[in-house]
């Protein structure tokens, strides 16, 4: 069975009305581009999103991951489009690509990646999850859920190919450090590390030895880079994206879309600097506008054919998610009205690479000893 490599690659390169959505000429600046390389061969299928301001491109291929002929694709892409947004004289344009010269991969770079390569299953179904105005360990809790919660996933108790679990890649973004921990027996060492979602990062999730799929192809994963480590200072929210796997061995469609029926607080929002609760949306009202935001996430759910993208689904128009966005703004009402106090706004250690600190400067000689 051949390998099949699903890139998601994503980057803020410009939007209407300042950070609100993405609109159609970028849109089809990608396309133009991806299907040039579909023509070439170098892609098989792609798909163009956008989720509020940031562009989207999801790419089938046969190239492995960090491939820098598909990064660099990614990248020339993501120029064209922030090409056409200084045109339009559009908000932020160019704003993720934080360098002048692609370097052979886009990691580091400014765009945010997520990708997996696997050998596709007689039916492959594979969910894109976009967020935006939020962070990478936005992804810990609905990710631990799937994989690692009996009282989201059933299948974790009654189907007896999941019953073993699974392995858990966590990155300390902090250190630049990962550790590989294993379901359910180290639970709750897992949690102690992704409850704190600002440094530990859930990167990947991999299938046990002995189980029906193959331990070393992953079945999750998510983007992990942040954006101020690389600028230096406070250049546009993370907005994370992620690839997840489903079905025969793993989460059912459903239990991995139960894990965004309850939506967790989040930090992101408004000039990154503030918590809320993320949203899930269909692709239609992601775009954030009160407070910018509160924070969205978009599902696109799709079936590979032999690399042929067959969809995607908007996984989360429908009805049975109204009550968590009614919660959600619930719950955004409520935080809001915190204004400028914690816990609304994210603790001072949190703010290092906003504006605050040019606040402190100008005061500092103005504080005394007490």
């Amino acid at each position: 069975m051949r390998k099949v490599t699903v890139s998601l690659i994503k980057a803020d390169v410009g939007s209407v009305a300042g950070h609100t959505t993405v609109p159609d000429e970028l849109k089809k600046a990608a396309e133009e581009n991806l299907k040039n390389a579909v023509d070439s061969g170098l892609i098989i299928d792609f798909r163009v999103f956008n989720a509020g301001d940031d562009l989207e491109l999801l790419m089938t291929h046969e190239k492995g991951v960090d491939s820098e002929e598909i990064h660099r694709l990614a990248w020339e892409t993501f120029e064209k489009a922030a090409g056409v947004a200084k045109e339009l004289k559009l908000y932020g344009a160019g704003q993720d690509l934080l360098k002048d010269a692609f370097s052979g991969n886009v990691r580091g770079l400014g765009p945010g990646v997520a990708e997996m390569e696997f050998t596709e299953r007689g039916a492959e179904p594979v969910i894109a999850f976009m967020m935006d105005k939020t962070e990478p360990g936005a992804f810990n809790m609905p990710i631990f859920r799937m994989f690692a919660d009996p009282f989201n996933t059933a299948g974790l108790v009654i189907d007896p190919s999941m019953h073993q679990g699974f392995v858990f890649e966590i990155w300390d973004i902090k250190e630049s450090k990962r550790v590989f921990m294993k379901t359910p027996e180290e639970m709750y060492d897992i949690l102690a590390l992704i409850g704190g979602k600002s440094r530990f990062v859930i990167k990947r999730v991999f299938p046990k030895e002995g189980g029906k799929l193959p331990a070393d192809e992953p079945v999750a994963v998510i983007s992990t880079e942040k954006l101020y480590e690389i600028a230096g200072e406070y250049v546009g929210k993370d907005d994370p994206v992620a690839l997840v796997r489903a079905q025969s061995g793993l989460p059912a469609v459903g239990e991995v879309l139960e894990a965004f029926a309850f939506p967790h607080l989040v930090s992101g929002w408004m000039r990154g600097s503030h918590n809320g609760p993320i949203m899930p949306v269909p692709f239609k009202y992601s775009k954030c506008t009160r407070f910018d935001g509160p924070p969205r996430c978009i599902a696109a759910g799709f079936q590979l054919a032999n690399g042929k993208i067959v969809g995607p689904v908007d996984m989360f128009d429908d009805p049975a998610f109204d009550y968590t966005r009614q919660k959600a703004m619930e719950i955004a009402e409520y935080m809001r009205r915190h204004g400028p106090f914690e816990p609304h706004r994210l603790p001072s250690e949190d703010m290092e690479y906003t504006t605050l600190p040019k606040v402190l400067e100008k005061l500092k000689e103005r504080f005394e000893e007490v």
